[in-house]
């Protein structure tokens, strides 16, 4: 190898061009039609050692750079560096390679090769799911990451689940998932393939997306694809129903909360009589309401609104239930409680600032300091303060 050439890559000074030009070649351009670079932070020695290379007689006399300045950027002009050093475009190559310790690779030859395949797996997208343009723009607008085995996956699995569409008799969400693609948690509603499983059936039965989980249920099983039917359950307690269904007879006979499920909710939907119905976060209010002999009306949905949650609060709206929601009084017990409010029209009950207030004057015995935001400190419905406005 010429020792010219190991010298130029060698020296540091030097160093930013050959990156300026690595990445230019890199990026598509050949030796041969490569004019000019721009170079960011190159040191003045090396500047220099350019300008003594490049600049001609006739532009030392105009005062005239061939490399010229803005700011710490200059522009050289690589073909005239060629001529001035006697070099090929070949050897141009070898010595931004020894500089970089990097061989040139044509990236933009890779980002054709890959925008080819990916305008492939749009074509069989489309191909495969050719009711569904809506849900394929989503997809291909989300982008992919270097494999694209996950998104065909859910590509095939999808129009595997549509072309049974609606299934009869129907099938859990589980069982769908496990006989599609051998794993029953694929479509589970809380993953990606499964949003885009509810994504599917909306466009393909002409509907909005829904986003409260009962609504999602309530269209998979418009399809015959049953979800969370008996995983989820809500606890009600001294509730009074008029009805004289299985449901119905079992909130009147228990003298215990008792746990529905959404089956239970839907197949056998309770008749609930005049009442005031207090729904709680935490099932420990419910324990100190049984343990107390509290003969309230009370309901807990466990610190979330799942589907069965929603059912509940539809099925009491529709029969003229008066209700009242309490939650922690935190970040997130106050965003769930404005769900409440704003969707049923619920009485907000022991979350307001002088129930805090209350209860922060009577601090646990040892008080351990947690914050949901900054210095404000949650204060949990097992506080006395928070119980007795419950009860009240």
């Amino acid at each position: 190898m010429p020792t010219d050439l190991t010298y130029l890559a060698a020296d540091t000074d030097l160093h930013p061009l050959w990156q300026a030009i690595h990445d230019r070649l890199c990026a598509g351009t050949t030796p041969e039609t490569l004019a000019t670079v721009r170079v960011t932070d190159m040191n003045h020695a090396g500047v220099a050692q350019l300008r003594t290379w490049l600049d001609t007689t006739t532009r030392r006399r105009r005062r005239i750079s061939a490399v010229a300045a803005t700011g710490d950027t200059i522009t050289v002009p690589v073909r005239d560096l060629l001529t001035a050093l006697d070099l090929t475009p070949g050897q141009l190559i070898t010595i931004v390679e020894l500089a970089i310790n990097a061989p040139i690779i044509d990236r933009s030859a890779k980002a054709r090769t890959n925008a080819a395949h990916r305008e492939q797996l749009w074509q069989y997208a489309a191909d495969q799911l050719p009711g569904l343009p809506q849900l394929v723009t989503r997809m291909r607008t989300a982008g992919l990451g270097e494999d694209d085995t996950d998104i065909r996956t859910t590509i095939a699995a999808l129009a595997t689940v549509m072309k049974q569409l609606p299934l009869t008799p129907p099938a859990p969400l589980a069982k769908l998932a496990h006989d599609t693609v051998g794993d029953p948690h694929y479509f589970d509603l809380d993953r990606l393939a499964g949003k885009r499983l509810v994504a599917a059936i909306a466009e393909h039965t002409g509907q909005a997306v829904p986003a409260r989980p009962d609504l999602v249920r309530a269209l998979l099983a418009e399809s015959g694809i049953v979800a969370d039917r008996l995983s989820a359950t809500v606890l009600l307690f001294n509730v009074n129903t008029t009805g004289d269904g299985p449901i119905d007879r079992r909130l009147r006979d228990s003298r215990t909360p008792v746990a529905l499920t959404l089956l239970d909710l839907l197949q056998e939907p309770p008749i609930l009589g005049a009442q005031v119905l207090t729904v709680v976060e935490n099932p420990s209010v419910l324990e100190v309401a049984y343990l107390n002999g509290s003969a309230q009306p009370l309901a807990c949905t466990s610190g979330q609104l799942r589907a069965v949650d929603h059912t509940l609060f539809r099925l009491a709206v529709h029969h003229g239930v008066h209700l009242r929601y309490a939650g922690d009084i935190d970040h997130a017990g106050q965003h769930i409680a404005t769900i409440v409010a704003d969707t049923y029209g619920a009485e907000l009950i022991a979350m307001d600032a002088d129930t805090a207030q209350q209860a922060q004057q009577r601090p646990p015995a040892v008080a351990l300091t947690l914050a949901t935001q900054a210095d404000t400190p949650a204060i949990y419905q097992e506080h006395d303060v928070v119980l007795h406005r419950i009860f009240q």
